[in-house]
């Protein structure tokens, strides 16, 4: 028996595969084990069991004898012909030689080469699937004929039969072609929108990459000014330094004169103890001729004791201190100052402004300090004169107002009662609530409730809690006004940022203020 006949006596019937532990009912027929108890299992109620092959019929379940010789035969001609087999797929019509098969029809049970495929009957029941071994998966394990429908009930591929007598009875079913044809349609919808939302995840992958790409920019842009800031404080601060130590050398020059002075003072001393020694001796003289003579010969240097140029330049000395500690410190202080201020500009590209607050916008609660820089609650209503620009309570602008450019300016507050600052446009309303800032959308502001530490970032009636508790009352207000940036700093140790709002200005600012059983300052 050639390879081919051996093959065909080791294909199970129901499967059309060859025999995967195979099993004999008493009749003498084998089937794979697990084809033969899918049929048998389908048998059942029905009064008898039958054999898939000779029909004989059986009154009870027949039980199934593991044929162990026919397994071992199964095993070993597939292990040295399943390479072969699965790639033997071959046209059925295509009987005087070996043709490759491309489609399967499920109606004729056929392979098709592409010549019988162009003459094959194109009728919807002649069901058209990729050429394959698997003929199991084709055919209904059940009736053994052509998968021709779809039962949408259990979501599996069934056989006429199965329709009209099987389980599948009275179930919605479709042609295999227009239950395909409707999942497609699913799929195609389903791919749609996957294809919307990778568009969408690309749009935003490339913004985010945008942003990495400008934040990367702006990192090494920053990274570079901050050097350069250090570049520069190190050289002004060598320039300090010289400068500094050039005063104390030039200092120095009057202790080298000093040095010469001592030395001349020295000389002299010796020079008056040698007069002062000879004058004793002359007054230890006894002798009246002896005396007179000796005194009469020295009497100019014995006279000679009048102050002389050392003495003087010596006392200049003493009248001037020899290094003057005041002028050294004075100098320090101004060159750090300098380069702070310097360094401040360069660090916050800001410039850094010098508000007044505007008496005109006082509300008739608030009093103006005399240098126009704090803005105190007042429990006694000032008499004011009635404008469109004052406030009706609580709350006062600056006089200046921005509409470009960077800018910052510090304030300070107490810990008591409610305070406000921030920014507004000259068009906010100055009567009622609506008129706070922060609570509408011409204004925006950092605001302290009443005797709290907790402040609230408010824009539009729109409150968002500051993150952590206010340690001191110290901030700084920077305003980016092309870029439409406002941002709260609190001056603690260290400095912390609080938030930013982040919109587009549509008017000037001006700084904004509001006190109730409080204060605030600009600090200058």
């Amino acid at each position: 028996m050639d390879s081919a006949d051996l093959g065909d006596e080791l294909n199970c019937s129901i499967c059309l595969n060859v025999y995967t532990e195979p099993v004999t009912l008493s009749c003498g027929h084998n089937f794979c084990q697990v084809c033969i108890v899918s049929v048998l299992d389908t048998h059942e109620g029905s009064g008898a069991y039958t054999c898939p092959d000779c029909r004989a019929e059986f009154q009870e379940r027949p039980a199934l004898h593991r044929n162990v010789t026919l397994c071992n035969i199964a095993k070993r001609y597939l292990s040295t012909h399943s390479e072969y087999e699965e790639t033997r797929v071959c046209c059925t019509y295509c009987i005087h030689s070996t043709v490759p098969a491309v489609k399967y029809c499920l109606m004729c049970e056929a392979y098709l080469c592409d010549n019988h495929l162009k003459v094959h009957s194109k009728s919807e029941e002649h069901v058209l699937t990729e050429s394959s071994t698997a003929l199991h998966s084709k055919k209904c394990s059940v009736h053994k004929k052509a998968l021709q429908y779809y039962c949408m009930k259990d979501s599996i591929c069934i056989c006429l039969t199965c329709c009209l007598a099987g389980e599948h009875k009275g179930h919605q079913v479709e042609p295999l072609i227009e239950a395909t044809e409707k999942k497609k349609k699913k799929l195609k919808n389903i791919l749609k929108k996957l294809i919307s939302k990778e568009k969408q995840t690309e749009r935003s992958l490339q913004t985010l990459q945008e942003h990495q790409s400008r934040a990367q920019e702006k990192t090494a842009d920053e990274v570079e000014r901050v050097t350069a800031l250090f570049r520069n404080i190190r050289r002004q601060l060598e320039d300090l330094e010289k400068i500094v130590l050039s005063m104390i050398s030039r200092q120095e020059e009057r202790v080298s004169l000093i040095s010469d002075l001592i030395q001349q003072l020295e000389i002299k001393k010796n020079e008056l103890c040698s007069k002062i020694c000879h004058i004793e001796t002359l007054c230890d003289t006894t002798d009246p001729l002896t005396f007179l003579e000796e005194q009469e010969t020295n009497r100019e240097d014995f006279c000679d004791v009048k102050e002389g140029n050392i003495e003087k330049e010596s006392k200049k000395f003493l009248i001037v201190d020899d290094l003057d500690k005041d002028l050294i410190l004075e100098t320090l202080n101004k060159g750090f100052c300098d380069i702070m201020t310097g360094a401040k500009k360069m660090i916050s590209g800001h410039n850094e402004e010098d508000l007044l607050l505007d008496v005109n916008t006082a509300g008739i609660n608030t009093e103006i300090s005399a240098d126009l820089k704090t803005a105190s609650w007042s429990q006694i209503k000032q008499i004011l004169p009635e404008t469109s620009r004052r406030f009706q309570r609580y709350q006062v602008l600056s006089t200046k107002h921005f509409s470009s450019g960077q800018h910052f300016w510090d304030v300070e507050t107490n810990k008591l009662g409610v305070c406000s600052l921030g920014m507004c446009y000259p068009s906010i309303p100055r009567k009622g609530d609506v008129a706070d800032i922060g609570y509408n959308n011409k204004s925006w502001s950092l605001w302290r409730p009443y005797n709290s530490n907790k402040y609230l970032l408010v824009h539009d009636s729109k409150e968002i809690q500051a993150t952590h508790n206010i340690s001191c009352q110290r901030f700084r207000i920077y305003l980016d006004y092309e870029a439409g940036q406002l941002s709260f700093y609190e001056l603690c140790d260290p400095i912390r940022h609080l938030h930013t709002f982040t919109t587009t200005f549509t008017e000037p600012l001006h700084a904004a203020f509001y006190v109730c059983n409080a204060w605030i300052r600009i600090r200058s």
